[in-house]
């Protein structure tokens, strides 16, 4: 865990280098098989290793999280370090900034990277399937998907690859590898983390978060990364929380919702069965619950997928080989023909599929249709929120209605592929923060995801509610044994 090896490296009883080598070790004994990263930065971190190790014996003060390996997921800037989005168009592409959230955690508090993490290209996806670079895969069992956009980022950290990595999360691309992988995953509020240098997929609903291997972990990373940023305008100017120092607080008399459309038809009867089991170990720790509401919880799927491809189709517009993107090797010399060869050759099925319906979403007479009736949508979801929470403090609920499915059994339907997210893209509708812990394995001893979500910014309450019934579950030292058969 992260906040034991600082403690180590602040005792002087292991060295920096010795930890990043043996993370390493770890990626290259095991990356062959799971394939968490696109690449790695080996002979830089071991570089930056050596200093710090220099730096610490000389007497300089450290950060937070000096020394400590962090995975990235390829859509976040990083100086002079690839971040392609797993797409062929952004190939070669080297940031000459660094996003806020780096400059925090690796400028300011020491981090190091060590590589960056597969995803789903532009992050349009459930299953990490849709990359450039080949799938990811499950480190619980091979056959299966990790869960995506942010699915290297989920299986580095289950895998023991690094200690905690990066994602970001549009409609659950945090907490969906977190519940498949069985990690922690942290969505925070919309406008509690900058997006400045996040590659865009829908400005709306992305928000930069952790994935840890425990509660505790994921509530420092969240300390460093959360605040204003004046160079994003969506973040807010509301106070920074101590979150690591409250974790230990009594939850006696805090309310529990349960949210009676997320426990209904499509569940598995396994995730079902284990999400309970911790909303019981929640009430024997003083907690009680009371049933909730959500009317418009059907409507979350069309909503959701409106507006996130309606916004796709505006960010992705300026990939066309000649403002941003790697142009088509075979022209015929006309702009036309520079745009549609560069974008047909360079995107993949699935961002195609979601520029060309977010595009018609907007078009003439389609706008006030789709698009302005989604948004409207998006209000009633918002509102079913605000209701669920003058009855209780906190909404709990399966992070996923299923545990992970078989590598490229929903490839080819993506209808059902979308559906998988009805249970965290209303967190995303509504702007609010959310967790995933692990909470059991299925019969299949693939991982189960229990969601805690949050009012605005109360960030602080999810994570001490997380902490407790992680230390109840005692699962989060279980590493993956990064088994089964292709």
């Amino acid at each position: 865990m992260a906040f034991e090896l600082i403690q180590k490296i602040k005792n002087k009883e292991l060295q920096i280098q010795e930890i990043v080598q043996f993370y390493l070790d770890r990626i290259k004994k095991t990356d062959n098989l799971i394939h968490s990263f696109v690449h790695i930065s080996e002979e830089k971190a071991l570089s930056e290793a050596k200093q710090k190790d220099k730096d610490l014996k000389n007497g300089k003060s450290i950060g937070k999280l000096y020394g400590l390996p962090l995975a990235v997921k390829d859509l976040i800037c990083i100086k002079n370090s690839p971040t392609t989005c797993c797409s062929k168009i952004l190939e070669g592409y080297y940031p000459p900034y660094n996003a806020t959230v780096i400059e925090r955690l690796i400028e300011k508090e020491g981090a190091i990277s060590i590589g960056r993490t597969n995803m789903d290209e532009f992050a349009m996806g459930s299953s990490t399937e849709n990359s450039c670079y080949g799938p990811t895969y499950n480190p619980w069992n091979l056959e299966y998907v990790p869960g995506g956009s942010s699915g290297g980022s989920g299986s580095s950290v289950a895998s023991g690859q690094v200690i905690f990595s990066l994602g970001s999360d549009t409609g659950g691309s945090i907490r969906c590898p977190a519940s498949y992988c069985g990690v922690v995953g942290l969505k925070p509020t919309y406008g509690r983390v900058s997006r400045y240098g996040l590659v865009s997929y829908a400005n709306s609903l992305d928000q930069i978060g952790p994935l840890s291997r425990c509660v505790r972990d994921c509530a420092l990373l969240l300390e460093i990364m959360a605040g204003f940023d004046p160079l994003d305008s969506t973040t807010v100017n509301v106070e920074v929380d101590n979150y690591t120092n409250e974790l230990d607080k009594s939850i006696e008399g805090k309310t529990l919702g349960i949210p009676k459309e997320f426990f209904s038809e499509g569940l598995e009867t396994d995730v079902k069965n284990k999400v309970n089991e911790g909303i019981k170990k929640l009430e024997s720790l003083g907690a009680r619950t009371v049933e909730v509401s959500f009317p418009h919880l059907e409507y979350t799927i069309p909503t959701y997928y409106l507006i996130a491809m309606s916004e796709a189709s505006s960010n992705l517009e300026r990939y066309d080989g000649l403002r941003y993107g790697k142009m088509s090797d075979n022209l015929d010399g006309s702009v036309f023909d520079v745009f549609s060869r560069t974008r047909g050759e360079r995107f993949g099925p699935e961002v195609r599929r979601r520029i060309i319906l977010g595009t018609y979403a907007l078009s003439a007479g389609y706008y006030d249709m789709f698009y302005i009736k989604a948004l409207k949508v998006r209000t009633l979801i918002k509102n079913d929120f605000q209701n669920a929470f003058k009855q209780c403090d906190v909404i709990v609920s399966p992070t996923m209605p299923t545990t992970a499915f078989k590598i490229g059994d929903l490839v080819d339907d993506p209808l059902q592929m979308y559906l998988m997210d009805v249970l965290t893209c209303p967190v995303n509708l509504a702007g609010l923060p959310a967790l995933s812990i692990p909470c059991g394995f299925d019969s299949k001893n693939l991982p189960i995801g229990f969601q805690i979500i949050g009012n605005y910014f109360e960030e602080n309450l999810i994570l001490n509610i997380g902490h407790l019934l992680e230390k109840e579950l005692n699962l989060y030292r279980k590493l993956a044994p990064v088994n089964g058969g292709k």
